[in-house]
């Protein structure tokens, strides 16, 4: 009865999978890959400097945007980009509300908005909320590249935007200089803005340094930036997050965003003060504490079986292809790793989108899609080791995971 009450929009969204299955970790105390957020303690001085803040009465609404300073000159370090701290920043309750209302800002009814396949869950809901239509360009396993062809194909009349990840979640994935230029190239020629999802931007292995799509020619005047202290300061419940943009957009940003949760959380917007001046060190040793549990989880899936042909160059995700022995699909493999080992996962599937491009796939193809399972691996080495423990007491005597 109360079903009909709902609207058409809270109707057509469903539960989120990952946290549905964080959820099921939690009841079955199970070690939890699924979910990206670090089970390990923040920097001391960060947690210091929010109690400090609490203590300092900074407990009210803050509207006054003490973080924008900072944020504006690590963006003029890290990518060379002119911020006005006063007139192009929105501190937003996280990064994932700084895309919804960057989305709010600029998307209108029937506006088209190019995502790339997979992608992470939140995107396309805020698209729809909106009233845009999302359209997926699939990139091309294994390595999750750009086809040029396939992304000039999907601009039509419609196009409004194009969101950008990277480094990508779920993949790992970092987009070449190349297929940054093609993307920066598209959006100028045609007249398109580009939103990017930056929470990663710290987390880079092997060598890699993330490029800023705005740090391209032409592309910081048409570009909204989104990101978060979360993933680089391993402080995922602050929600604290920021959208860079040009002046009127971060403006119309703001205005939504006060609409919506009034304002960030006061003492973890003047503790940000203590994250962003971290000193240099302090990102080099993240990197190298991130590659080191990258290179751990990515030799404990592949010596029992699993395939992944992409090692990841950035993020704290693993996206890896079931056994070849396995005949069971993602979900179901999730379902009995949970049962079995009490380790969760979150199947692929949840991942890639249902669109014009997937009517086009081959059977085979699509599948194929429902092979790919994610693990984080933003966790404790003893989580790591604790779950590396539990798979391999389900491999055989050839080193291989029993089939379920």
């Amino acid at each position: 009865m109360m079903e009909e009450k709902l609207s058409k929009t809270a109707k057509s969204l469903t539960p989120s999978p990952i946290q549905q299955l964080s959820f099921l970790a939690q009841r079955c105390n199970a070690i939890n890959l699924a979910e990206g957020f670090p089970d390990f303690p923040a920097h001391n001085l960060l947690k210091y400097a929010a109690v400090s803040a609490i203590n300092s009465d900074f407990n009210q609404y803050r509207h006054v945007q003490g973080i924008c300073d900072g944020v504006a000159k690590i963006m003029k370090h890290m990518h060379g980009l002119d911020v006005d701290p006063q007139t192009d920043l929105a501190i937003c309750c996280g990064q994932s509300e700084a895309f919804a209302a960057t989305v709010f800002a600029i998307i209108n009814q029937g506006d088209e908005v190019i995502l790339f396949d997979p992608s992470y869950e939140t995107y396309e809901a805020c698209i729809t909320i909106a009233g845009g239509v999302p359209v997926y360009v699939p990139l091309d396993p294994p390595q999750w590249s750009l086809d040029p062809d396939k992304f000039m194909k999907s601009f039509t009349c419609k196009t409004k935007a194009i969101v950008l990840n990277s480094p990508h979640n779920p993949t790992g994935k970092v987009f070449t200089k190349d297929e940054l230029e093609i993307i920066a190239g598209a959006c100028c020629t045609r007249d398109c803005l580009a939103i990017t999802d930056e929470v990663y931007e710290h987390i880079t292995f092997d060598e890699e340094i993330h490029v800023s799509l705005a740090s391209l020619p032409g592309m910081q005047k048409r570009t909204i930036i989104t990101s978060s202290l979360s993933k680089t300061y391993s402080v995922t419940g602050w929600r604290v997050g920021w959208a860079i943009a040009p002046a009127c957009i971060a403006s119309a940003i703001r205005n939504i965003h006060i609409r919506l949760t009034d304002s960030a959380p006061a003492p973890f917007q003047e503790a940000a003060l203590t994250a962003l001046r971290s000193p240099v060190e302090y990102y080099e040793l993240l990197r190298r504490d991130y590659e080191s549990k990258r290179d751990y989880a990515f030799k404990m899936l592949a010596e029992v079986g699993f395939l992944v042909e992409l090692k990841p160059r950035g993020s704290f995700f693993l996206f890896t292809e079931l056994p070849k022995n396995c005949l069971l699909s993602d979900v179901e493999f999730v379902e009995e790793l949970i049962k079995q080992a009490g380790v969760v996962a979150v199947p692929g599937c949840g991942f890639f989108h249902r669109n014009l491009y997937s009517k086009k796939l081959s059977p085979a193809d699509y599948n194929h899609q429902k092979r790919y399972i994610r693990f984080a691996f933003c966790k404790s080495d003893a989580t790591l080791a604790a779950a590396a423990q539990r798979i391999g007491e389900l491999v055989d005597a050839e080193g291989r995971l029993k089939l379920f």
